[in-house]
């Protein structure tokens, strides 16, 4: 561990005198890449001074209490001593999980599609509920949100929303939501007060770049249509809206949000892209599953992942078996703690695995 230490230190100070250097500033994307590296490099070389501080601090205690002459001096050797005997096996496993490779797509920006599933109108509603969570969640984060495309519930919430999350390490934290949702409680078109259990399906696709998937665009269909709102009722006149189906894998998408036909096609052509990017990533994870016991980060659409019971007040994610009774807190966003607790165990189980 301190050999790869002592590498990484090594790299972070050839990175720190990179990034000041005229021609890296000037070309953009080396800038951007290696500015990420050395904020990577960073907190791992702190947590390295604070390892060497500690076993610095052992050594000294241990010649202090060796040398015995000054009683009280010996004495606040031994505190030094068992506080940092203490703290020296919690940094070390800092370290280790520190050390994890990261997958590369964990960097990437994501497009996440929240589908109701059974449940009629209520899993529709259920499904705006964890649209306003994510996107409350990405507020906090200091992330942006961009809404691609819709598809309104009758009573409210969406038989279909998809959005755009950029901002940093975004995959690697969202990508844990992938599955079904379930709620279980007693919905607003209910008269006599019955508990309904409704479902919703999140999917999180990393985001690809051009280089990523390469699209021929003669393998696709282009349809334009004029976007619609509630009820099917026309919002503009104009054939603004766009629809793409990727023809050699039937798989479609479209965007209506912007005014703008060009814009549309962008946005569309986004989420294409990273729907064929998915399909790959999905073949790689399914492989990877098969050496793997972990159902956390398998993104399995089909597993039943979360429950939200409201009679309760509880939120149980079945993966790991974690109850928190804060339910409103979590639909208001505060998700934080039950993605730790996925990385958490996600990392322990790398590293129980070797993978370092």
């Amino acid at each position: 561990m301190l050999d790869r230490l002592q590498y990484i230190k090594q790299r972070f100070d050839e990175v720190s005198d990179l990034i000041i250097q005229p021609d890296v500033i000037s070309d953009q994307k080396r800038y951007i890449a290696l500015n990420k590296e050395y904020k990577d490099l960073k907190a791992i070389v702190e947590k390295r001074e604070e390892y060497m501080n500690v076993v610095g601090n052992i050594d000294e205690a241990n010649e202090i209490i060796a040398d015995g002459s000054d009683a009280e001096m010996v004495e606040m050797a031994r505190m030094q001593l068992d506080e940092a005997k203490e703290r020296l096996p919690q940094l070390e496993e800092e370290i280790k999980f520190m050390l994890i490779p990261k997958d590369p797509e964990d960097a990437k920006n994501v497009m996440m599609e929240i589908r109701a599933g059974t449940g009629g109108d209520e899993a529709s509603i259920f499904a705006g509920d964890l649209f306003r969570m994510y996107t409350k969640y990405c507020e906090s984060k200091g992330w942006r949100t961009s809404i691609v495309d819709t598809n309104e519930g009758t009573a409210g919430g969406f038989k279909e929303v998809i959005f755009e999350v950029t901002g940093e390490d975004v995959y690697g934290t969202l990508k844990f939501e992938a599955g079904v949702h379930r709620v279980q409680r007693v919905p607003q078109t209910e008269t006599q007060g019955r508990v309904h259990t409704s479902a919703a399906t999140v999917m999180v696709l990393p985001e690809a770049e051009e280089f990523d998937v390469q699209i021929d665009m003669n393998d696709v269909r282009i349809d334009y249509f004029c976007s619609s709102g509630p009820g099917g009722q026309s919002v503009n006149t104009t054939k603004s809206a766009v629809r793409l189906t990727h023809i050699p894998t039937g798989l479609v998408a479209q965007c209506q949000d912007e005014k703008s036909q060009h814009k549309n096609k962008d946005k569309a052509l986004t989420v294409l892209r990273s729907r064929l990017y998915e399909q790959e990533l999905a073949k790689k994870q399914e492989e990877d599953a098969k050496k793997r016991s972990s159902q956390v980060s398998s993104g399995d659409r089909s597993a039943k992942i979360r429950t939200y019971n409201y009679a309760q007040g509880r939120v149980t994610d079945h993966r790991i078996g974690l109850t928190l009774y804060e339910l409103q807190n979590i639909m208001n966003g505060d998700i934080q703690k039950i993605i730790d607790e996925l990385q958490l165990v996600n990392n322990t189980e790398k590293l129980a695995e070797g993978v370092m």
